[in-house]
This record gives structure tokens, C-alpha cells and sequence, in this order.
């Protein structure tokens, strides 16, 4: 499952080239003509107009070797001499009467999305709509896959998701217009939700219950090393459609996942169907060249036993009438859509938004800042989780994302006003020692640490989620949970699309929800080196515990699960018989 993790990585940041907004303006009516009013779009929307120098002899080959410079017609060379550098910035506003425009691509690419159809000025919204689009399909396929992996199986889930990622990838890169790319790239997003979740749950499943969380975090590993690798690969292919059909072309590896990759032991045996259960088991013997005779514990005659049992699938729809899981399930969705939310409005602070100089203006140094911000989270999760488990490692990055946003929201704000309006002379000393610069380094720290912390956040939410959910509705949990962060990260095309207004606000309510995290965390259970809960029961018996070991002779005031089992009767009595035995209570048997 390691390997497929780097073509998802290709698939996941595809976006940040196909949709990157280059650098644009105007183009001349001819050549010699001095060149109309230049706009130039960077990546947080207008800049004002650009003066035009003087017209110069160079070819589009200087420009497009130079600065990945192309036009809207695609058309190298032509009467129409493109500027040998970016006009300086104006304070006019943004000219948009022309029908044509020259493109300063930053990505490495010579044509993009949008310069291919010139989504800029009074069509720039569409660029929003198409990143839209990926992420509305990985939310709407996290959602149905998730339910319908539970019902049918991983393995035929996982396999049509591929056949139909091929299909709908590789028609992206025919696409005749931006709305036929922004509908293909919403089924491409649905198919690469149905690969990510099943892979996730195979892996879970597969893993003892001491190397469940490093297996993960090799895969997570592998999908950065995509994310590291996509800039050199857009450089390589220089145009877009020939980038989005070498994103999409290594799945066709993944077909032989259907000879090589079995069905979940775990999930047939869960839901009762012993036979299919009985034939795998009996191919892996044979497979590993060991005789069924060889049988210690009995495994098979207890399956033939159990084979004229009905299979017993479960929806993820029944954990609304749970006590405890339904709890856990909605914990990790708010972390997760609260981790994955904030995450943006850490990076729109850190790139420029909020500081008046930005300190990354460049778009690989923005692209591999943020890559190794991801790194750094994921190995500080590996040394955190080892140490403070599951429920330490989600609390303990919470804490730290609430109080980078707390700090960026509220100290840098209210210094801003005492050296705006010095009341007394401790406060006119600080409003000459915090000049500008030094509050811009201040936010720029608290963005780092904030998108470190919230990172691990939403990546520990989605693991958390998927080792304590029960087997049967493993799949559907964490479609959930998946799902919840696909809606934080949406956030971000939302704001783009209405022009970073309510960004302030955004900012607010994500740094509430944090705060309200932090306290229900602590409801959660502890799952390292549990065994995998495999059926409704069985996760309701993952009660909480405290943080710290007790002391000797203190009196816990949790009940252990056998305790728990046996006073609120949710012991399986359901796999014997339908009905309670006679003379049965909820609390036990009675009394004669």
C-alpha cells in the first residue's frame, strides 16, 4: 500500500500547477506598438496595473526560457513581442478591456489552465470554481465509498476506483473548456477518495496493533515525497496536459492489485462470511506452503462450525443509536475539519496576507516551505505518539495550534493598537521598540508553529478515527472523518472566491473551535496497542482513561471495560440468539 501513496501525492497537489494564477497583461495589437495597460494577478489576487516599458526585439522563446512566459493563443513568436520582464506595479486600477493577454507562468510549465483559456479578469472566478471541484468530489467519494467499502468489501471498491480514475484522469487532459475540466476533475477526486480510504483501511487492518501508526506514517512519508517530486515532474512535462496524464497513467499499476491484494481477512470474519473466510485462509496455506494440519488453535473446525451463518453487514448509519462511538466519531470529525481549516489561515498569514512585507515571494520557496513544514509535523508526530499515545499526541498539537492562533489573533492585534494610541510612557516604549518588521516576524512565527500543530492535528484525527471504529464500519468512519477535512480545506477556495473577505472572521471561528477541541479531546480512549475493535460492541467498550497512571492505592474513579461489560449489558448476545434468554435483565440474570 506504500507505493500507490506516491501517485496519490501526484493527484493531491496537482492543483497548486494546473490552477497556479500566473503573472499576466495585456498584449500589443502588433508588433512595434507600445503595449496596452498591464494587470498582474499574483497568487492573492490583484496587483494593480503594470507600466509598460518599451517595446523590445526579444522572441517569446527569451521570456518563455526566462520566466515561463506564454500567451493565450499558445502561439510562440508571432507579431506580438512579449515583455522581456514583469512592468512595474501601478496604482491605477486593474485593466481588463483587453482580448488578449501574455502569461508569466511560475510553475515550470509553459501553458496552464489558465492561460489556456484566459481565466483572468471577469473570468478569474472560474479558476476557483475548477479547485473547487477536486475537493467537492474527494468529499462526496470519501462519503459514499466509505459506505459502500463496508458493505461490499475494500477490494472491489479500491478496484473500480482505479478503473475510473483512468478513465476520468486522462479525459481531464481532453478537455475542451474549463467546464468540462472542473466536472471531470470532480469524478477524478471522487475515484482518488475511493483509493485513499481503502488503502487506509487495508493498511490498518493488515498492521499488528505495535506498528499500525509507523506503517501509516511510512505512507504519509512516501505521499510527501510525491509533493517534493511534483515541481521537478512539471518541468519536465512543460505543459499541462501532458502533466496531468503522467499524474494519472502510473494507476494502470495498480490493476494488478486485484490478483496480488486479497480481500480483508479482518472485514470478511467481522461481518460472518465464514465461507469466503474459510477459502482465504485455506489460499494463504497453500500460498505459504503449511499444512492445514498444522491447525494449533483450531481455526477451522470452528469455521465449519459457523458456516450456515447468515453475513451481517453494518452501515456506518448504525452508530447514531451507540452510546460512546457515535461521541468518538463526532470528536475526531470537529478536530479534523477544525486542523485542516485553521491549517489555511496560518499559511495565508505566513505567504503575505497579514505582513506587509512577505517573506516568500517566490513560488518554490512557498511550495517547499510549506512541503517541510508537513515534514517536520509528521516526524515530531512519530517521537509524540511514542511517548503520549494517540489521545497525548492529538491534545498535546491542539494546545499548541490554539495558542498560535490565540497569540497571532489577539497579542500582535493589541500591540498593534497600544503603538497606535500611547497612553502612558510603558506604552510608548513598546510602541517604539514593536515596530512593524518586528510584529511581521512575530506573525510569521506563530504561522509556523500553527501550521506545524495543525497538520499533525488532522492527520492524527483521520489515524485516531480509523483505529478505534469498528471493523464492520471502518470504511464509513473514516469517510466521515476524511470528509470533515475535506470541508476545512474547501474554506480556502471559498475565501479566495469572494475576495478574502470574512477572512478575519474565518480566522475567529476555527481558533474557537480549537478551544473547544482541546476539551473534548479528553473524552477520547486511548487506542495504542489495542487490538482493533471488530464489530458496534466491541467499540463501545473503548471507554476513556485517565491521562496519568494512578497512583498505588487510589481508588480509580473509571470502571474497567470488564466492569463496564458487565453492568451495562452490551455484551454480544446477538451472535447466540436474537432475543434475551429467559429470565435475562440488561444487568444480568434474575433472581428466582
Amino acid at each position: 500500500t506504500w507505493i500507490p501513496a506516491l501517485f496519490i501525492g501526484f493527484s493531491q497537489f496537482s492543483d497548486s500547477f494546473l490552477l497556479d494564477q500566473p503573472n499576466f497583461w495585456c498584449r500589443g495589437a502588433g508588433k512595434g506598438s507600445e503595449l496596452a495597460g498591464v494587470t498582474v494577478t499574483g497568487r492573492w489576487g490583484d496587483l494593480g496595473n503594470w507600466t509598460s516599458p518599451p517595446p523590445t526585439p526579444f522572441s517569446t522563446a527569451v521570456w518563455g526560457a526566462t520566466g515561463n512566459g506564454s500567451n493565450s493563443s499558445g502561439v510562440d513568436g508571432g507579431d506580438t513581442p512579449p515583455l522581456s520582464s514583469p512592468p512595474d506595479k501601478g496604482d491605477n486600477a486593474s485593466n481588463c478591456d483587453c482580448h488578449a493577454w501574455d502569461y508569466g507562468i511560475r510553475t515550470g510549465l509553459v501553458q496552464n489552465v489558465v492561460s489556456k483559456w484566459d481565466l483572468v479578469c471577469d473570468n478569474a472566478w472560474k479558476v476557483h470554481i475548477a479547485k473547487f471541484s477536486l475537493l467537492v468530489g474527494l468529499i462526496f467519494g470519501y462519503l459514499i465509498t466509505g459506505c459502500i467499502a463496508d458493505w461490499v468489501g475494500r477490494r472491489p471498491v479500491l478496484l473500480f476506483s482505479v478503473i475510473f480514475i483512468l478513465i476520468f484522469g486522462l479525459t481531464v487532459a481532453l478537455s475542451v473548456n474549463v467546464t468540462m475540466f472542473s466536472t471531470l476533475r470532480f469524478f477524478e477526486g471522487f475515484c482518488l477518495a475511493g483509493i485513499i480510504l481503502t488503502l487506509y483501511a487495508i493498511r490498518i487492518e493488515l498492521c499488528p496493533p505495535g506498528k499500525r501508526f509507523m506503517i501509516t506514517m511510512v505512507a504519509s512519508f512516501v505521499a510527501m515525497a510525491g509533493q517534493f517530486l511534483m515541481p521537478g515532474l512539471a518541468a519536465l512535462c512543460r505543459d499541462w496536459q501532458v502533466l496531468q496524464a503522467l499524474i494519472i497513467c502510473p494507476f494502470l499499476l495498480m490493476l494488478l492489485y486485484w490478483s496480488i491484494f486479497p480481500e480483508s481477512l479482518r472485514w470478511l470474519m467481522a461481518t460472518q462470511q465464514f465461507e469466503a473466510s474459510k477459502k482465504l485462509i485455506l489460499h494463504f496455506t497453500q500460498k505459504n506452503c503449511i499444512s492445514p494440519e498444522s491447525d494449533i488453535k483450531g481455526v477451522m473446525p470452528e469455521l465449519e462450525k459457523e458456516l450456515s451463518r447468515r453475513p451481517r453487514k453494518v452501515c456506518i448509519v448504525k452508530v447514531v443509536g451507540t452510546r460512546n462511538l457515535w461521541k468518538n466519531i463526532v470528536v475526531l470529525c470537529v478536530n479534523s475539519l477544525t486542523g485542516y481549516g485553521i491549517h489555511h489561515c496560518f499559511a495565508r498569514s505566513m505567504m503575505g496576507h497579514e505582513v506587509k512585507v512577505p517573506l516568500l515571494e517566490n513560488f518554490y520557496t512557498d511550495y517547499y516551505t510549506m512541503a517541510s513544514i508537513a515534514l517536520a509535523s509528521c516526524l515530531a508526530m512519530c517521537v509524540v505518539v511514542r511517548f503520549l499515545g494517540r489521545r497525548g499526541g492529538l491534545l498535546l498539537f491542539m494546545i499548541l495550534t490554539a495558542l498560535a492562533s490565540l497569540l497571532q489573533l489577539g497579542l500582535l492585534n493589541l500591540i498593534g493598537k497600544y503603538s497606535q494610541h500611547p497612553d502612558s510612557e510603558l506604552q510608548l516604549k513598546l510602541a517604539v521598540g514593536m515596530s512593524d518588521s518586528v510584529k511581521d516576524k512575530f506573525s510569521i512565527s506563530f504561522s509556523i508553529v500553527g501550521m506545524f500543530a495543525s497538520h499533525a492535528v488532522g492527520s492524527l484525527s483521520v489515524f485516531f478515527c480509523a483505529e478505534i471504529t469498528p471493523t464492520v464500519i471502518r470504511c464509513g468512519g473514516l469517510g466521515l472523518v476524511l470528509a470533515s477535512a475535506g470541508f476545512g480545506m474547501l474554506t480556502a477556495p471559498i475565501i479566495e472566491l469572494h475576495n478574502q473577505k470574512g477572512y478575519f472572521l474565518h480566522h475567529i471561528i476555527f481558533a474557537c473551535c480549537t478551544l473547544i477541541c482541546i476539551i473534548c479531546i479528553l473524552l477520547l480512549p486511548e487506542s495504542r496497542d489495542q487490538n482493533l475493535p471488530e464489530n458496534i460492541s466491541n467499540g463501545e467498550h473503548y471507554t476513556r482513561q485517565p491521562l496519568l497512571p494512578h497512583r498505588k492505592g487510589e481508588q480509580p474513579l473509571l470502571l474497567t471495560n470488564a466492569e463496564l461489560k458487565d453492568y451495562s449489558g452490551l455484551h454480544d448476545v446477538a451472535t447466540t440468539s436474537d432475543g434475551l434468554p429467559e429470565g435475562a435483565t440488561a444487568n444480568g440474570m434474575k433472581s428466582m
